[in-house]
């Protein structure tokens, strides 16, 4: 008589849900899972094509995810432990709601009859999602699993992106369920460009109005940002980035669009007696508030909207540069190598010949300021390359967000340019970059201190005591990264030396099997 296999097993509700997940196009799930989500797991050995992986810490789940959701441009998805496990991500479902990246949330519960027992690991887990999710809910009944997970996933798909989460109950997910039909998939409309707003836009810049383009979403695109050359070329218009966009594509003789300044007094002079013309943009305001300095960063009667994020704002400033007509071939910035002098490390030196090494395609994560800003600065002269900011200002996203992309774009190398305080919050991101053989070069920027938070100390005209000081260093024991890196199946190099740095790039871009870290210890 023949064992019996996993074909043979009652098709639960859990493998109703994550069919009906895998019909509507979710391809990875970025899973913690605990005793409530086992009947999910192993309805995933039924559904090969559900890809599997797994994070020591769901931040790095959701920030997997949400890294996965921006190279794809498709709905991620996470599994995660009731409440608390959901608390675990949510600062990284933080950042992924700035960046409106497509998540699916699947968060396990108590079997339906267990709940009024108010069991240890019971919580409000309603409460806990809806501050990050523009979608939610919790499954009521087991016949409605599957239509519940469609309706999610489609919620979290559609323009412009958003988190959604699904509470799924441990006894609906063992139930034995009958395959339902699955729902026709709508087609997606045909993006359509507001025309009015267009030519509003056109007669500011034909009256000779001072205009700022501000660019996001869609406009950070190669597309976009050829079309904003254009338009500035034709016009004198100057162009920006948001601050922390949540993609943008860079270099390879792109035009260089510089992003518009963190700190508010910066980009309140470089937004003075100008237009600002929202593309795929929303409207600037300071970081944090300071005492004397607006929030808003220009005045609203000073805004004008082109397009909103999650319209096609690409195509509008191509209509723009159409209707103004913009010289057709702008000339970008030519890739070409940057001179870099031996000696110490210091952040100019680690941004040029980080730009100097990236091969065309690449894609870089990067967290932290460091040496975030030298590097943006020098890459408009690199290879083309996308670039991935922390959109939310929670930090510990930068090595998830690397992770999530090599998943989902195995043809290109990617990089995270990570600080090393922020680079401790989802450390735990190297085991599973290496279980995954993911090929992620991960460049701490080892300073050994809180570089941005002894900057507002000074800001705020506090000179450090010692209390201060040994709230914003990390100097005392330092971090022993190659010790860390390797306990976690990665090798590692150290480079303190821009000659060191320059070898240790290119035998990263050599180890095509599975991560390298690189320790760059500053000056």
């Amino acid at each position: 008589m023949n064992e019996p296999t996993l074909s043979d097993a009652p098709r639960s509700g859990a493998f109703r849900l994550l069919q009906a997940l895998a019909a509507g196009g979710a391809e990875v799930c970025f899973a913690n899972p605990g005793t409530t989500e086992m009947p999910l797991v192993g309805a995933l050995d039924l559904l090969p094509q559900l890809r599997a992986v797994l994070g020591l810490f769901e931040g790095v789940c959701t920030g997997a995810a949400d890294g996965y959701a921006r190279m794809s441009g498709r709905p991620a998805t996470t599994l995660l432990h009731l409440g608390p496990g959901l608390a675990n991500g949510l600062a990284n479902l933080h950042n992924a709601r700035r960046a409106r990246s497509p998540i699916l949330n699947l968060v396990g519960d108590h079997a339906s009859w267990h709940l009024a027992y108010d069991a240890p690991l019971t919580s409000d887990i309603a409460s806990l999602a809806r501050p990050v999710s523009g979608w939610y809910r919790a499954i009521a009944q087991p016949q409605a699993l599957q239509a519940d997970a469609v309706d999610g996933l489609r919620a979290a798909a559609a323009s412009p992106g958003c988190v959604a989460t699904l509470v799924v109950p441990v006894d609906f997910q063992q139930l034995p369920a009958p395959e339902q039909r699955a729902p026709t998939q709508p087609r997606p409309a045909a993006p359509v460009v507001d025309a009015a707003r267009v030519e509003a836009v056109a007669r500011v810049l034909h009256a000779g109005t001072p205009t700022v383009l501000l660019l996001g979403d869609r406009a950070l695109s190669a597309r976009g940002q050829v079309a904003a050359g254009r338009i500035a070329a034709a016009t004198g218009a100057r162009l920006y980035a948001e601050t922390f966009p949540a993609r943008t594509e860079r270099g390879g003789a792109l035009p260089d669009i510089d992003r518009l300044p963190y700190f508010p007094e910066a980009a309140i002079q470089a937004l003075d007696g100008a237009q600002v013309v929202l593309a795929g943009a929303i409207a600037p305001v300071a970081y944090f508030g300071y005492e004397g300095l607006p929030s808003r960063l220009a005045p609203e009667d000073r805004l004008q909207l082109l397009a909103a994020p999650g319209e096609p704002a690409d195509l509008a400033l191509e209509q723009l540069a159409e209707l103004l007509q913009a010289p057709r071939v702008v000339p970008g910035v030519a890739p070409q190598q940057w001179p870099v002098q031996a000696g110490p490390l210091t952040p100019v030196a680690v941004g040029r010949l980080l730009s100097n090494a990236l091969p065309d395609q690449a894609i870089v994560s990067v967290e932290g300021g460091t040496c975030g800003y030298p590097f943006v600065t020098a890459s408009a002269q690199a290879a083309r390359h996308t670039v991935l900011t922390n959109t939310g200002g929670a930090i510990g996203q930068g090595l998830p967000v690397a992770l999530g992309a090599a998943v989902a774009c195995p043809d290109r190398r990617v990089y995270a340019l990570q600080s090393d305080g922020s680079a401790q919050y989802t450390i735990q991101s190297l085991w599973t970059m290496a279980r995954e053989r993911l090929p992620v070069v991960v460049l701490i920027t080892s300073n050994r201190r809180y570089g941005i938070l002894q900057t507002e100390l000074g800001r705020s005209g506090i000179e450090a005591g010692e209390q201060s000081k040994r709230l914003t260093l990390l100097d005392d024991p330092p971090f022993d990264w190659l010790a860390l890196a390797r306990g976690y199946g990665v090798p590692a190099h150290t480079a303190t030396t821009t000659e060191e740095l320059q070898r240790a790039l290119a035998h990263a871009q050599a180890h095509t099997e599975g991560p390298v870290l690189i320790e760059m210890r500053l000056a």
